[in-house]
């Protein structure tokens, strides 16, 4: 180094004096900045926050140690005055999202300590924040946030074109889940109920429960369900013009459950070419022919088969093309959402009631919703719409006919 910069460099080391606090503060974040960036910043800003609330306190009563008349306030009194830095800070929905998605995401409670950034060992050891039971109670307040919004959410701007109803099972509660897709193909999870099964009333009273929301009923609208009777009873008690698609897997699989391996192939095989024809009157015919065939060995898959048949059915009366037909003649799409409720409740080892059910199934969905791309097809939505109205005009007057 020339010696002109040395000196220079010398005299500017010189004049630069920091006051004492700064000093002292340095010095007692030097252990922090050993521990990396994160543990520097964390440190810095306690105290810097401890500053602050020192100087809030002290313009409410007064520098300490000094006698001031004219205070209204005291630093240990029996009333409590309001903090403004302490008001702005105390708010914790960041830490309850934090907890949520980290729960979510199988981090248990016990283990939480492990997935959280390292911000230097003073402050992990003096933290209550993070403790089990600390995390526990963020998670359940943020669970019963996302339930109490799911089932409050308006659904009065919501235009939908499709709405699917499938039944999941958690120890023993069955929770009956409504999924909803509207005219431009967006995917939205509507309600969850809790009970013993898929019973009437229990989906009627969530079917209901979307109407005093908002949900348009008076439209026509396709219904996807799994082919319990119970939720067909519970879609027509709610939905003036409901057009119902059963699950065409759902029925596969009943009827493959009642028959050996050995036949169960062969008729599955003969079941998806059927569905897969664009005919709908030549699938039913196959269908029917088939059911005949499985009467006198099978009696039991031959009556699974008839029941509802045409029901599975219905997205080809519809014209649908393949490509949206794929999409909505299961439940495929509220079961994926589903799994990704179970996948995040994995580490669940002991379900305490129904109630801890739905917060958990209701946190799940958010996070399924995350994830959620338009159905294919989307593009042939509007007229699957047209198809709907056209349906449902021809059906009417043949009812007020009869009547």
């Amino acid at each position: 180094m020339p010696k002109d910069t040395h000196r220079t460099a010398t005299a500017d080391r010189a004049q630069l004096q920091l006051p004492e606090q700064v000093t002292v503060a340095v010095a007692e974040l030097a252990s922090a900045a050993r521990e990396g960036l994160l543990a520097l910043a964390v440190g810095t800003g306690l105290q810097v926050l401890e500053v602050m609330l020192e100087e809030d306190v002290a313009r409410l009563v007064g520098p300490k140690g000094r006698h001031n008349p004219d205070r209204t306030a005291v630093r240990h009194g029996t009333g409590e005055l309001s903090v403004p830095t302490y008001q702005a800070f105390a708010p914790t929905e960041l830490l309850d999202q934090l907890a949520l998605e980290r729960m979510l995401a199988k981090l248990s409670t016990r283990r939480y300590r492990l997935g959280l950034e390292p911000v230097g060992t003073q402050v992990e050891q003096t933290a209550t924040g993070t403790s089990r039971s600390a995390v526990s109670r963020r998670f359940v307040a943020r669970t019963e946030h996302a339930l109490a919004e799911l089932l409050a959410a308006d659904l009065s701007e919501l235009d939908l074109v499709a709405l699917l109803v499938d039944g999941i099972r958690v120890a023993d509660h069955c929770c009956v889940v409504a999924l909803g897709v509207t005219i431009d193909g967006t995917k939205v999870p509507l309600a969850l109920a809790e009970g013993a099964t898929e019973n009437a009333t229990v989906t009627r009273d969530l079917l209901a429960g979307l109407r005093h929301r908002g949900l348009e009923v008076t439209r026509p609208i396709l219904v996807v369900i799994d082919g319990a009777k119970a939720l067909g009873r519970a879609v027509t008690d709610v939905f003036d013009h409901p057009v119902i698609q059963r699950c065409q897997l759902h029925k596969l699989r009943n009827v493959t459950d009642r028959l050996p391996d050995a036949v169960a192939s062969t008729v599955a095989k003969r079941m998806r070419a059927a569905y897969r024809n664009p005919d709908p009157l030549v699938a039913q015919a196959d269908l029917e022919a088939l059911a005949r065939e499985l009467d006198r060995s099978h009696p039991g898959a031959a009556g699974s088969l008839r029941e509802g048949l045409a029901e599975t059915l219905t997205i080809g009366r519809l014209g649908v093309p393949p490509t949206l037909a794929r999409t909505l003649r299961s439940t495929n799409c509220i079961e994926s959402m589903i799994e990704i409720c179970r996948d995040h409740a994995v580490n669940v080892k002991r379900w305490q009631d129904g109630q801890m059910v739905l917060r958990w199934m209701a946190a799940g969905m958010g996070e399924a919703a995350k994830q959620f791309r338009r159905v294919n097809g989307y593009l042939y939505l509007p007229a699957l719409r047209v198809a709907l109205d056209q349906t449902t005009a021809a059906v009417t007057p043949a009812k007020e006919d009869a009547a």
